[in-house]
């Protein structure tokens, strides 16, 4: 009977073990990015009253004989399941879809966390709302690319606000030129291109055809850059030459230096030709691209699956920025939970694998989305129901073994 009380005791002890972790379920139901507990019992150690005996001379064998000292906690385990996506609209929210976690810092360590209620501050840190922990991941450089995705060079987010000017140095043309023209017709190709220092200038190419299947820039003249001529332009007359099928085989670039004369670099642009055709019909010359860009300031930006963050500036033109970090385990669940919906590193959840989304098993990022709570309230609600019942069920057992106990105190009087 005092064992049977003991049992009871320990009963008593998981189910309100389970019922606080219910409870804290329950709490948390609708916290961003939470994962809810379960808990999971096993039997103690048990009182071994004879041994088992094999088999001999006939007679069978026995079964040990053992009583259960009771009930101990077995595990507490951390649902890792996906959580369903809300719609925010707000485009710094995020979500992971599928596997991974946010990399955040409290400017000592690293944590995880699936909550990615995430903006800007003050100083132009992307930092989680919630308690300030900065959102880590790699920027990129001038050009819009990251180097290498490692935890190594990996590092609080942030970037310029405005997209310095970059001075151009290809122009590609395209199209058609009418193979019917006469000798001396012209064709002007149109179009602008930056300086050093963001200053635009107006392009002129006057196209001269000379021959059958020739067109030529015939001198300096030809290439009018901001009503100025350019100092240097290599070899002319510069010669375009066509085949009897109207594909160039001839004159397919030139280079163009010129001082743009506003106290920016001296520059080279080279004329990429190659696209031209000769053919019989309306003469569709134009240019296809131009690089460079004056300077812009960020007006908005995107961010895509793959958490790269683009920036669109008023300049027209788009650019990378920064790229969100994710970390995944080889055992989720083996992660410990650190307050602030943030989870660390333990001994058995394995090393971050700290990579892109999309890549390595990592999931990808919904914007303007947050993970909702796993917490499934009809299961909790179930579960609370047998923890009451269990935990009442071994109080009754321990008011009964009293009461057995009292009766045999009460055999003498």
């Amino acid at each position: 009977m005092i064992r049977s009380m003991y049992s009871g005791v320990s009963g008593l002890k998981v189910h309100q073990n389970q019922m606080d972790v219910i409870g804290n379920n329950i709490s948390n139901v609708n916290t961003t990015g939470f994962k809810g507990s379960r808990v999971t019992f096993k039997e103690m150690l048990n009182q071994t009253l004879s041994g088992a005996s094999s088999p001999q001379e006939g007679r069978g064998g026995t079964n040990p004989k053992q009583i259960g000292l009771g009930v101990q906690l077995g595990s507490i385990d951390t649902n890792m399941g996906q959580g369903s996506l809300q719609s925010t609209g707000k485009m710094t929210d995020m979500a992971i879809q599928g596997n991974g976690f946010f990399i955040v810092n409290d400017g000592s360590e690293n944590y995880y966390t699936r909550a990615g209620n995430i903006d800007f501050d003050e100083e132009g840190y992307l930092v989680n709302t919630a308690n300030g922990n900065r959102v880590q991941g790699w920027t990129a450089n001038e050009d819009g690319d990251f180097s290498g995705l490692t935890v190594d060079n990996m590092g609080d987010i942030d970037f310029d606000q405005t997209m310095d000017a970059n001075a151009s140095s290809n122009i590609t043309t395209d199209g058609n030129l009418d193979a019917s023209s006469a000798i001396g017709d012209t064709e002007i190709i149109s179009t602008s291109i930056f300086d050093s220092l963001g200053f635009e200038h107006d392009v002129n190419l006057e196209l001269e055809k000379r021959g059958t299947n020739e067109w030529r820039l015939l001198n300096s003249n030809s290439v009018d850059i901001n009503g100025n001529f350019p100092s240097n332009t290599g070899d002319f007359p510069h010669i375009i030459t066509f085949d009897s099928d109207g594909i160039i085989t001839g004159g397919q670039n030139l280079d163009v230096t010129f001082d743009p004369g506003t106290g920016a670099n001296t520059q080279t642009v080279n004329l990429d030709f190659s696209r031209l055709s000769q053919f019989a019909g309306d003469s569709t010359a134009d240019v296809r691209t131009v690089d460079g860009y004056g300077e812009g300031e960020l007006k908005d930006f995107t961010l895509n699956e793959e958490g790269v963050i683009i920036g669109s500036y008023d300049n027209g033109y788009n650019k990378d920025l920064a790229r969100i970090g994710l970390a995944n385990f080889a055992n989720p669940a083996g992660l410990q939970k650190s307050g602030d919906t943030m989870f660390s590193a333990s001994n058995n959840s394995g090393d971050p694998q700290v990579g892109a989304a999309g890549v390595g098993g990592r999931g990808t990022i919904s914007s303007g989305t947050l993970e909702m709570s796993n917490v499934d309230l009809a299961e909790q609600f179930t579960k609370m129901i047998t923890s009451q019942r269990g935990f009442q069920a071994n109080s009754k057992m321990i008011t009964t073994s009293d009461e057995m106990l009292q009766g045999l105190v009460n055999m003498k009087r």
